[in-house]
């Protein structure tokens, strides 16, 4: 796992806002994929239905996980899958390294997998003299600059086409300043030809596994994973196990979903099932815990393993538009990410879900029908409850509480307040006040609300009596 330092949310928010017409660009980017997405939605007529449907299967299987977990591996193994279980990331991290190991291989092509990211594998392989050469696109891209996906869909939505074309131009030799899209594209193609052609071992991540059947789905528009996991002689898929689902008649519902919520397709240009290795081939399947169990036992955020990870949360999120997904130091960012992500560790994740208005558009638009705006709500409570927020945060609240609880106490500081707003401005609109640091103070109110209606009620009753 990385050992860099966790800079806070809104300090890195901050540090992405100094570029406004990035910014600006960044979200209207994001806006028009919700609105495809919108448009999607809107030609189906059973959409909520299906909605529902999602996260009615979801929930069956959360509540039924280890009966359908034992079904999967069954299936899996007789389909001639080999199934690995890891507790965390460390232990997955080692499973897939001692498949490496086992037949000899230094470099490996990985096709998009939001979980080994969570696991941080590429960084645990490199040390271990491993090269992981990613192949989707957008993951490509940041590879190449050292950086993490922003995005668990679009993983260089932060990027513009000419960032792209300094960074190929860099590491792949082409053309400076040629910042046609499809140049940039032919050109990662072509570099990445030859890893398809030389590498024995390819990892994919799994979007939805089958109980039933014992087999996984894999969704994509670049056909990578497919391409990686043919042309190997070992193939390792890995999932958390909330990518359950109990028969594969529920790929129907599923698969209609993901990328209308994803990106506005009607369906993604290659959904893959993986059932059993060919001859002579090595199929393994990685079944990752990594904290899921303990989400699994919090009553009132356990619906967030109902995630299918479209991005869709993101996608609308006015935080999330306007602060970049690096802004949240995690693996998945925006909304879902903001949920998920204190439970891994809530010191170090404590500021994510303050970073949300609450306004409840993620909620609205999520496939599966997750209540993340109200899951953000009540891990602020928790957070606070357990210590983890800043002492100054804590003693500001206590204060305001002890204010506003008391009727005179109020209107003292209220009074005491627009005195100082007036004669002494500099107290306030100063660098110390982070509402100041974006906003221009209001005039100073001449009255208190109390002060206005006590007036104007009797003044309003000597009209009515004359």
């Amino acid at each position: 796992m990385s050992s860099e330092k966790i800079i806070q949310h809104s300090e890195a928010a901050t540090k992405f806002n100094k570029d406004v017409e990035r910014v600006n660009w960044h979200d209207e980017t994001l806006w028009f994929v919700r609105a495809k997405r919108d448009r999607s939605a809107h030609q189906i007529a059973d959409w909520e239905l299906l909605r529902e449907t999602a996260s009615q299967i979801k929930f069956n299987v959360l509540s039924n996980i280890h009966d359908y977990l034992v079904e999967f591996e069954a299936n899996a193994q007789r389909n001639g899958i080999i199934v690995h279980w890891a507790a965390d990331a460390k232990e997955h991290n080692e499973i897939v390294h001692s498949i490496l190991a086992k037949h000899d291989v230094k470099q490996m092509v990985k096709s998009k997998s939001m979980l080994t990211e969570e696991c941080h594998l590429n960084d645990y392989l490199a040390e271990k003299g491993i090269e992981v050469i990613d192949s989707d696109l957008g993951e490509y891209i940041v590879q190449l600059r050292k950086e993490p996906p922003s995005h668990i869909v679009l993983p260089a939505i932060h990027l513009k086409k000419e960032d792209v074309s300094e960074t190929f131009h860099e590491h792949l030799g082409t053309e400076k300043g040629n910042f046609n899209p499809q140049y940039l594209t032919e050109s990662a193609r072509h570099s990445l030809r030859n890893t398809f052609l030389t590498r024995k071992v390819a990892l994919t991540g799994v979007n939805f596994a089958v109980a039933e059947t014992g087999e996984f789905v894999v969704c994509t528009n670049e056909g990578n994973a497919d391409m990686g996991a043919h042309l190997a002689d070992v193939h390792i898929a890995c999932m958390g196990f909330e990518k359950l689902i109990p028969k594969r008649e529920h790929l129907g519902v599923f698969l209609r979903l993901l990328a209308r919520s994803a990106t506005g397709q009607p369906i993604t240009t290659f959904s893959s099932h993986f059932k059993k290795p060919r001859d002579g081939k090595e199929m393994h399947i990685v079944i990752v815990d990594n904290g899921r169990s303990t989400q699994l036992g919090r009553e009132d955020f356990r619906n967030s393993l109902k995630c299918i990870r479209c991005g869709a949360c993101m996608n609308t999120c006015p935080v999330y538009r306007r602060s970049g997904g690096h802004s949240y130091h995690n693996a998945v960012a925006g909304p879902i990410g903001s949920i998920l992500a204190p439970n891994l560790d809530m010191s170090k994740n404590a500021d994510l879900p303050f970073a949300s208005t609450l306004c409840g558009s993620c909620t609205n638009v999520c496939p599966v029908k997750i209540d993340i705006h109200d899951q953000l709500y009540k891990w602020r409570q928790v957070l606070v409850k357990e210590g983890h927020t800043p002492k100054v945060k804590t003693v500001a609240m206590k204060t305001m509480a002890t204010v506003l609880a008391n009727p005179t106490v109020f209107n003292i500081a209220g009074k005491s307040g627009r005195f100082v707003m007036k004669n002494i401005p500099g107290m306030v609109n100063n660098k110390m006040n982070k509402w100041y640091d974006q906003r221009e103070m209001p005039d100073v109110p001449q009255e208190s609300f109390r002060e206005w209606y006590k007036k104007n009620s009797r003044e309003s009753k000597e009209k009515g009596n004359e």
